[in-house]
């Protein structure tokens, strides 16, 4: 295939379809994972759900950086604003996201605050060449995918002497998230694993073996146009019903067992792994998240500009964490399309282009909600 519209083919989609009401064996149950928010928002853009048999169903995982980021965090990048007079530079998604106190970022910025939204680490380089008066710190989220980038931007600094700016680094890690879902004190009833397309490009299909193996459950690394998503759940569904608990790779157009090597030498570089950190929805984790090693300590926004850690909790009702591990689905949550909307979100999972809830939202499942309501 060359052409993006291959993926999005209505009568090869419809052949998949039928494939999966065949081999869906009738008697049994099958709860898929997709453990990305992209995959998501692929399943209800263009209606994959629909296209199952009743007994496939898709369960909504931790794969959004920006709804997995603890409210604390944020709230620390708003300290960080306020407290030194920094520039802060963060990507789009940040901005809306509720903190402690239901501030958010546009909020603090409306308020005098110097916050500007970027669209790549180049760009908050650029605001700090450009203001050499002034700090700059690069709000860096995100897994695998996006963590490359801070790497190389801190290399990029350090090698043009660039004293005027740093990161405030919350990247975290895919296999330890996975590893806290399968290792939950309440498991999450799953029968297999959409492992996630752009991630695994970078960390390649061999870093999710040892989950399949040791946890019994399939697991297909899927791309995310809508063929791809079924495709994938075509796997899936035959390896639960051969017994066969392995990694198998639908999106070998971009992804290989070993993944992007000079991307995850760049990374190894200049971060190290966190003892623990702290996942909206999954609690702390030992291993789970990233920082910047003592080599490149000047670029490190924590140690520069020091705040105060304090954990802030979920709005009352907000479902979100719920939602995050796999337990609840956004129309289970009391808040979703009332008190919850685009508009006054009440968590990030309505404001993140990943997020379930804003996936919801956007393809119509609110008007559910509307229906119960006006019943």
């Amino acid at each position: 295939m060359k052409y993006i519209d291959e993926f999005r083919d209505q009568r090869q989609a419809r052949a998949i379809a039928k494939a999966i009401a065949r081999e869906a064996i009738p008697s049994r149950r099958y709860r898929l994972m997709e453990f990305c928010g992209g995959h998501t928002h692929a399943i209800f853009r263009y209606g994959v759900q629909g296209l199952m048999p009743d007994n496939v169903e898709f369960v909504h995982g931790p794969g959004c950086p920006v709804c997995v980021l603890p409210i604390g965090r944020l709230d620390e990048a708003m300290q960080m604003v306020e407290r030194h007079g920094v520039i802060l530079c963060t990507y789009g998604d940040m901005m809306r996201v509720p903190g402690g106190k239901r501030r958010s970022l546009t909020q603090v910025k409306a308020d005098g605050a110097d916050i500007r939204m970027i669209y790549s680490t180049q760009d908050a380089l650029k605001v700090a060449r450009d203001n050499p008066d002034r700090q700059v710190v690069f709000f860096a989220i995100g897994f695998e995918t996006t963590t490359p980038p801070t790497a190389v931007a801190i290399k990029q600094a350090d090698a043009e002497g660039l004293k005027n700016f740093s990161v405030f680094c919350n990247h975290v890690l895919t296999p330890a998230a996975l590893g806290a879902i399968l290792n939950a004190e309440t498991p999450v009833d799953i029968d297999g694993f959409l492992g996630p397309s752009h991630v695994s490009t970078v960390i390649g299909s061999a870093a999710y073996e040892p989950f399949a193996g040791q946890y019994g459950k399939p697991i297909v690394i899927a791309g995310f146009e809508p063929l791809d998503v079924m495709q994938s759940a075509l796997m899936a569904i035959r390896m639960i019903n051969e017994g066969r608990c392995e990694v198998d790779n639908e999106y070998t157009r971009a992804v290989t067992r070993e993944g992007n090597t000079k991307a995850q030498a760049a990374v190894d570089e200049v971060f190290e792994l966190r003892d623990a950190f702290e996942w909206r929805g999954l609690g702390s984790i030992p291993k789970s998240a990233l920082r910047i090693r003592s080599e490149f300590a000047a670029f490190d926004a924590e140690k520069r500009f020091p705040v105060e850690a304090q954990p802030v909790s979920d709005v009352k009702g907000c479902a979100c964490p719920e939602i995050l591990r796999g337990q609840k689905k956004p129309l289970d949550c009391k808040l979703f399309g009332t008190v919850c909307t685009p508009e006054n979100p009440m968590g990030s999972c309505m404001v993140s282009s990943e997020g379930a809830c804003a996936a919801y939202w956007s393809y119509g499942r609110h008007q559910h909600v509307s229906k119960q309501g006006a019943a």
